[in-house]
């Protein structure tokens, strides 16, 4: 990745429009980066801009990691999750977090059978395929935490039974910034179960003048109808099949090593990142590489996704909380450090 590149927003940054050009001789990428094309393109019939943060999305999708979106209330983070939920073609449950939401809320619970005696298991709106947790930080931290074994092991447990989730389990939760009133901070072990953090920001000025001339003469939910499905469960699983086989050099795997280790050697940051994760940048930067159209890995793919799967895992120390730097400007800092592979 050149400078010009490091020094700009990450996360306001899509694929660059010139790598998006498939290898003809791998079908099998071809078949993702149709999939992915497709999908992208009926996102962006309603959505205006956030090129990144559809992308990202697809990223995840691709990767079977659970993602959450941070932003102000009215920029489309909702919407675009129940877009791509629309082009995704599998059972989907929205579960919107309040203040007095109980775990067996999300969860389920036992329920006592009268004609039988006996307890019989409800099951709760977690249960489905693709889950749309909105507002999850205003909701305290005991129904938080309820999501954290099924985040990591796709399973729940209630009164010593356990319940595995079919496949797939897709979680994508927004959130309001947390200096907002009557919002809760995420406990570190539940967002080091998130794949990605995206930070979604305003339209640029071309793109809130997009927005209203889209919408001038036609209803917001008429063109919501016109996002076709382009995955079911059947593709998406092949999809992910083929993601796992994309190669990554050994020096690319040192390359990831070292920008993990580096989180946990750093005088800027109390906390560092887990081995959790490294797996989540080889695991995304393979599937960027796919949506690309390669079957091979680069140093741009890692540092695509490095920001994205970095910035809700490290802490910063509290002398640089206080000079008012974000944890963005601490990965740029180690990525300029680290010498990239050839």
């Amino acid at each position: 990745m050149s400078e010009e590149n490091l020094n700009q927003p990450q996360e306001n940054q899509g694929f660059p429009k010139e790598e998006l050009e498939i290898g003809k001789t791998n079908p099998e990428i071809s078949f993702v980066f149709d999939l992915v094309s497709k999908a992208r393109s009926e996102l962006q019939k309603v959505i205006v801009g956030q090129d990144n943060l559809i992308d990202l999305l697809l990223t995840g999708l691709l990767s079977n990691g659970h993602i959450l979106i941070e932003g102000v209330p009215g920029i489309a983070k909702t919407l675009t999750v129940k877009l791509l939920a629309q082009a995704v073609d599998v059972d989907f449950k929205r579960i919107q977090f309040t203040p007095d939401l109980m775990p067996s809320d999300v969860i389920g619970t036992n329920v006592f059978n009268m004609k039988t005696s006996d307890f019989n298991f409800k099951k709760g709106p977690v249960f489905s395929n693709f889950i749309l947790i909105d507002e999850i930080n205003r909701a305290p931290a005991k129904t938080q935490a309820a999501l954290i074994e099924v985040m990591e092991e796709k399973q729940i447990t209630v009164d010593g039974e356990t319940y595995t989730m079919k496949y797939p389990l897709f979680i994508v939760a927004t959130q309001n910034p947390i200096e907002q009133e009557g919002t809760y901070k995420l406990p570190e072990a539940q967002l080091d179960r998130f794949l990605f953090r995206i930070k979604m920001t305003y339209p640029e000025l071309n793109e809130e003048k997009q927005i209203l001339n889209r919408f001038r003469s036609q209803h917001e939910s008429d063109v919501q109808k016109s996002v076709k499905k382009v995955f079911d469960a059947k593709k998406l699983k092949k999809c992910t099949d083929i993601v796992n086989d994309v190669f990554i050099k050994d020096e690319l795997l040192d390359y990831i090593a070292q920008m993990i280790f580096d989180t946990r050697n750093n005088g800027d940051l109390f906390l560092g990142a887990s081995p959790r994760a490294s797996l989540s940048i080889m695991r995304t930067s393979k599937a960027v590489a796919a949506m690309k159209g390669r079957d091979f890995v680069t140093p741009d793919d890692i540092q695509h996704v490095a920001y994205p799967v970095l910035n809700h895992r490290i802490i910063l120390s509290p002398e640089r909380e206080m000079e008012g730097l974000e944890a963005e400007d601490i990965i740029r800092n180690i990525i300029k450090k680290i010498q990239v592979p050839r």
